[in-house]
């Protein structure tokens, strides 16, 4: 019991360390926008986000549910707490090196795929709740789809309803919108992000026997949205930069359009209990307000290094996921 113990603190620990590298490397996309239009400076975006991403953190366990008992059965899974620990080392390391060559890719893309490839390694494609996992699966793939449309038909509108007003006014006003749309975005990101570890903790709790049911402890619950909320508060520059503006030039107008989108779509899956990647949604709102407002003004090149990043998280985190599975379970 005592072992069990201490790989359970192990996985804790790593959890939190995920959240962690999740504000920074995340929570970078909620602010974006806002910071490149200099509608906040950014020791003050970061202060914001690091606020709403605890508030949002705390305030739904729904998609942290989805990821404890959708993914695999912790209750009958092999091996349970080495496949949780692999994982999670799986999707911090990915996060990293993502974030090391600035690359927005998605810790949910990488923390999902690693479960399923750690849980097939342990026991097999048995392993997989295929209904729970497929639901996932289509969420991950439909949220950006659907962020893109909703960008291009609010900016759309945008551009109907603004066309005869003064634009130096209306990017005003805009810059003043865009503090109260990051703020939003951040609260959303706390929703959906943070509840990933809060899950994944809560499969370790019942993979090791300290818990009966799927619910999410309190601790849990604050731990995760505080270690979510330092991360934030370090920052992730190289992705700010490439969000804010490699994929298009940002003005304030297009600034709420695009975090209007994303709000929309994150707090919209939180609300069905379905993880999505803020990455994804994110970035694909820029995009769909970027074609609405000039098909040749988006940088279709970084667009296009992003979504192959997206496509080939889900395999590449999943074979890591695998590889640490066996070398752990040699070791232990």
């Amino acid at each position: 019991m005592e072992g069990m113990f201490l790989i359970t603190l192990v996985i804790v620990l790593a959890a939190l360390a995920f959240d962690l590298i999740n504000g920074f490397h995340d929570t970078a996309n909620a602010i974006a926008t806002s910071v490149s239009t200099k509608a906040l400076k950014p020791r003050h975006a970061i202060i914001l986000a690091a606020i709403m991403n605890f508030v949002g953190a705390v305030s739904f366990t729904g998609v942290a549910k989805t990821i404890t008992k959708d993914i695999v059965d912790p209750f009958s899974l092999n091996h349970g707490e080495l496949v949780i620990l692999a994982a999670l080392l799986s999707a911090i390391a990915w996060n990293l090196i993502t974030w090391y060559f600035g690359i927005p890719s998605s810790s949910s893309h990488a923390l999902i795929g690693s479960i399923a490839g750690a849980a097939i390694a342990s026991a097999g494609f048995s392993a997989l709740e295929y209904g729970g996992f497929t639901k996932i699966i289509i969420g991950l793939l439909v949220s950006p789809v659907l962020a893109f449309i909703v960008g291009y038909t609010i900016y759309s509108l945008f551009k109907i309803f603004l066309k005869n007003l003064n634009l130096a006014t209306t990017n005003r006003r805009f810059r003043m919108l865009q503090i109260g749309t990051a703020a939003l975005q951040s609260y959303t990101h706390g929703t959906n992000d943070a509840q990933k570890s809060m899950g994944i903790i809560t499969m370790a709790l019942i993979a090791g026997g300290f818990q009966t049911t799927d619910d999410v402890q309190l601790w849990v619950q604050v731990s995760c949205a505080i270690a979510m909320a330092i991360g934030t508060s370090i920052g992730g520059w190289k992705i700010i930069k490439t969000v804010g503006g490699k994929i298009m030039k940002i003005k304030p107008v297009n600034g709420v359009a695009a975090d209007l989108s994303s709000v929309i779509i994150i707090f919209g899956a939180t609300f069905i209990h379905l993880p999505v990647s803020t990455t994804h949604v994110i970035s694909s709102s820029i995009l769909g307000v970027g074609t609405a407002h000039r098909v040749k003004g988006v940088k279709w090149d970084t667009a296009q290094r992003m979504i192959i990043t997206w496509v080939i998280t889900l395999p590449i985190s999943a074979t890591i996921a695998a590889l640490l599975f066996y070398v752990l379970n040699f070791i232990l």
